[in-house]
């Protein structure tokens, strides 16, 4: 997808230092908007030197080529009525391995900026829970393999699930935002996954491509889906590149946490288990939340995204998405000493035109703060032969920390996914992958917000 032009952005910095906000986001908003391609494989972008960083992960990444085949199993669960919050304690559910998906043709390119209006007034300041408490583990489990040769069969989510809108609000603003209840939801406690969409996208659309709520079905935990206006982003896109957006109970970031937070009190949700994933804007106000909120999320998972802090203005957000933006590790409080700050799953295509690929690596590098992690690579491909390289990191009993999907050939769009807007049905299903993935992770109970 074309970015803006220099003279764009020249033009657009001139008329920020006057204070013309709104003249300047549109300017570039136009510029980004001006030429959209219809696939993540049309269009192009003016040629530019790696940057460092890519070409020792493409070394790296052939050392170890294994072909990764496991036989896929599916999960089962009672059939019962959806109900709301009952008395009861709560209690945890197991975790279930994963499937994949093979489908048809990958769909259009969202842009992850999009032409932000002027910022909502940011929440005051809150008090900062204690968040320097480590993480349990769990017993050490052997990473599992991956069969992607066949495709389970799509549950009819809405027959007996729910699908229910809610409204969350602060001193932040509002949003509206979609929780699915499963059918065979029975009042004990199960995780919760956040959602994320990409600019343009509703809760409904990314539902529907990235078949969530049919893994919700079969799995057996809630999943939401805030959904921003076109009040506060003309695209909907989240607003990451905004530092104000950045901080711990403040603008999106609270909204966001506050739903998770409003869920969790209307629902028997188990808090030790609580994630949230992203694409594109989506993904990297994901990873801002898990930066700033390591006391309520326990894992998150980042599709074509950047890392926290990658940007802190609208011309800083070009670049980063042009070019790759360094993550920051002054907002983030880190989970045991320093230890690990979030386990982290990203997936990213490396023929991505509109947030380059070399974020997906500045995402693992943040999450990974200063932890001592083996790490091993597979190469495979998909029955529908699109390739890809998989880069495990374990902790020392063998639990998969840190896990990077790099989709070779493929473009700005949620891998596996089919049927809504800015998908690529021929890659790993990410969906599934990151639920596996978030499954092997728990908060403390003492640290769980």
């Amino acid at each position: 997808m074309p970015l803006p032009t220099a003279s764009d952005l020249k033009e657009a910095a001139d008329f920020a230092l006057k204070g013309k906000l709104k003249t300047a986001f549109g300017i570039i908003g136009k510029a980004l908007l001006s030429a959209s391609p219809s696939s993540p494989f049309e269009g192009s972008e003016p040629e530019q030197a790696e940057p460092q960083g890519i070409n020792e992960l493409k070394r790296e990444s052939t050392e170890i080529r294994t072909k990764v085949v496991s036989p896929v199993t599916a999960a089962s669960a009672p059939e019962m009525a959806a109900l709301r919050k009952p008395p009861e304690a709560r209690v945890s559910s197991a975790p279930v391995p994963p499937t994949s998906v093979e489908t048809p043709a990958p769909s259009r390119t969202p842009s992850a900026i999009g032409n932000p209006t002027i910022p909502s007034p940011m929440a005051r300041d809150l008090p900062r829970p204690n968040a320097a408490i480590a993480a349990t583990h769990r017993e050490p489990k052997e990473h599992p393999t991956h069969d992607f040769s066949t495709r389970p069969a799509h549950i009819p989510v809405h027959k007996h699930g729910l699908f229910e809108a809610h409204t969350f609000a602060n001193v932040a603003g509002s949003r509206t935002y979609k929780l699915y209840i499963p059918s065979h939801y029975s009042g004990k406690a199960v995780p919760l996954v956040i959602m994320l969409h990409g600019c343009s996208q509703s809760p409904d659309d990314f539902a529907t491509g990235t078949h969530m709520n049919e893994v919700a079905e079969e799995q057996s935990f809630l999943v939401a889906y805030p959904a921003q206006p076109q009040s506060a982003n003309i695209t909907k896109c989240w607003n990451w590149f905004n530092h104000g957006n950045q901080l711990r109970d403040h603008g999106e970031a609270s909204l966001i946490a506050g739903i998770t937070r409003q869920i969790m009190e209307t629902h028997v949700i188990d808090a030790t288990r609580v994630y949230v994933a992203g694409l594109s804007a989506g993904g990297a106000a994901a990873a801002i939340m898990g930066r700033v909120y390591p006391d309520l999320y326990a894992a998150i998972g980042v599709h074509s995204g950047l890392a926290c802090g990658a940007a802190r203005d609208m011309v800083s957000a070009l670049t980063a998405m042009r070019q790759g933006g360094h993550p920051t590790h002054d907002e983030g409080t880190d989970r045991a000493g320093g230890i690990i700050a979030m386990p982290t799953i990203v997936f990213h295509g490396d023929a991505d035109t509109t947030v380059h690929p070399i974020n997906g690596t500045y995402v693992i590098a943040q999450a990974k703060a200063h932890a001592n992690l083996a790490k091993k690579v597979h190469e495979a491909k998909t029955a529908s032969g699109l390739a890809y390289t998989h880069i495990v990191e374990t902790d020392k009993i063998g639990q998969p920390m840190l896990e990077q999907w790099i989709l070779h050939g493929a473009g700005h769009a949620w891998s596996g996914g089919s049927g809504g807007s800015f998908t690529e049905p021929r890659g790993p299903d990410a969906s599934r992958e990151m639920i596996r993935f978030f499954l092997h992770h728990r908060l403390a109970r003492a640290e769980a917000a």
